[in-house]
């Protein structure tokens, strides 16, 4: 079985010929399945009114964010609706939503280090010591930077930088939607994300959202073969969050499969190779620095928050006890939504997606459901995961529209009346 070669999906200036490839002769041919590179998606959208070689005098990118439109604009519904019934559950129990959405849970541990640095640590009866390097750096900085330029309280800048964030990741998230299985699938990949039942942390001053942006065009520029773009956003993402390192694993993998396949005359997969690791690894290594033990430190840390890989024993051990006693709503749901993704992510790998997303979305499974340690969480560490929803983009694009439709409606009133229990009666940690 022969991969495609490089002219196969990037003909003449550079642009991709949607669904085809290029032939000695000039021609456009539609790939088979055994030429699919894969680093590459094999369906893409139509090239509408343009052919191959053609000269245009906007530039590419124009025509990407004109095609993501409607995906915005339904994800932009979608997020405002529910922080409007957000905010209607909060004034109708007397809280601020600012407020909720600001300071909940972890934003305020981010914000206290935009503020005043690291060195916090909470210390509790039964011995634990809960330290504030657990956080990684790239999103307290930030607000930070946020906060210098306006005049607004961390809350305030971690909101703004959130809300940036996610609608920064939507167009990336369509882009890769689009490339596997056309507009409709983007459109709707896009929407889905924008209406799983823990999206209301799009909303908050959490990391999730920047993750996801910076995950997002880091894989799109990985399928796109901009390999300088795919190691500077790996970097970036692995600065933001734990679970980042799915990025970097996505990055490595390909740009070694790159390199392997004949890349060795181009420096730049071994650029970016060299780069995709460096945020995660970097923090890493500095915690364990901070704590005198350099490979083990952070780990350490992190067993302080009770948060470990065990290959699944406590997950398995907490549904056992979650089965026989009663818990706060939100444990259950985590147990079901965790459950429905990992049945999402067989799907997914059924479908033969290209080995970036793949990898970028085992691992995030793998850390999610064999890690121990806030079990309530786990749906939220799995918030960046878009790739697990293109089953379900599949199925509603092929399915009838009334069928689509109140599909659709049911996960909106499911995300948004969740998301306000989360925010406003929920006394588990998000």
């Amino acid at each position: 079985m022969r991969t495609a070669g490089w002219a196969e999906f990037y003909p003449v200036g550079g642009a991709p010929v949607a669904g085809s490839r290029i032939r000695a002769d000039g021609r456009s041919e539609r790939p088979t399945r055994d030429r699919r590179c894969p680093l590459s998606a094999e369906i893409t959208v139509p090239a509408r009114g343009r052919r191959a070689g053609s000269i245009t005098s906007a530039p590419p990118w124009t025509g990407a964010l004109r095609r993501a439109a409607p995906a915005l604009g339904l994800f932009a519904a979608a997020r405002l609706t529910g922080l409007l019934m957000v905010a209607v559950a909060a004034w109708h129990r007397g809280f601020s939503p600012r407020v909720r959405l600001a300071t909940s849970w972890d934003a305020d541990w981010y914000a206290r280090i935009a503020a005043h640095g690291y060195g916090r640590t909470l210390s509790w009866p039964d011995g634990s010591v809960q330290s504030d390097l657990a956080f990684f750096p790239l999103y307290p900085g930030l607000i930070r930077a946020v906060t210098t330029v306006l005049p607004v309280t961390g809350g305030t800048a971690g909101l703004i930088v959130s809300w940036t964030a996610a609608a920064a990741a939507a167009p990336g998230i369509y882009l890769i939607g689009e490339r596997l299985h056309g507009r409709p699938v983007g459109t709707l990949l896009v929407l889905l994300w924008g209406l799983l039942p823990h999206s209301v942390v799009l909303t908050m001053a959490y990391t999730e959202p920047v993750m996801t942006a910076l995950a997002a065009w880091s894989l799109w520029a990985v399928l796109e073969r901009r390999w300088l773009w795919a190691g500077s956003l790996a970097l970036l993402a692995g600065l933001s969050r734990p679970n980042a390192v799915a990025v970097t694993a996505a990055v490595l993998a390909a740009a070694g499969y790159e390199i392997w396949r004949g890349g060795r005359r181009s420096w730049r997969p071994w650029a970016g190779a060299l780069l995709a690791p460096l945020g995660w690894c970097g923090y890493v290594l500095w915690v364990g620095v901070r704590k005198g033990d350099l490979l083990g430190g952070y780990f350490a840390v992190q067993a302080g928050w009770t948060s470990r890989f065990d290959f699944g024993e406590g997950s398995l051990e907490f549904v056992k006890r979650l089965a026989t006693a009663p818990y706060d709503l939100g444990f259950t749901m985590a147990a079901l939504l965790t459950a429905a993704m990992v049945v999402l992510f067989v799907l997914f790998v059924l479908d033969r997606p290209p080995m970036p997303l793949l990898i970028y979305t085992a691992v995030l499974v793998l850390i999610t459901v064999g890690g121990s340690g806030f079990f309530e969480s786990k749906p939220r560490f799995l918030l960046p995961a878009f790739p697990l929803l293109v089953p379900l983009a599949l199925a509603l694009t092929k399915a009838r529209p009334r069928a689509a439709v109140a599909v659709t409606v049911a996960l909106a009133g499911l995300s948004f009346c969740y998301g306000a229990y989360l925010l406003t009666l929920a006394t588990m940690a998000l």
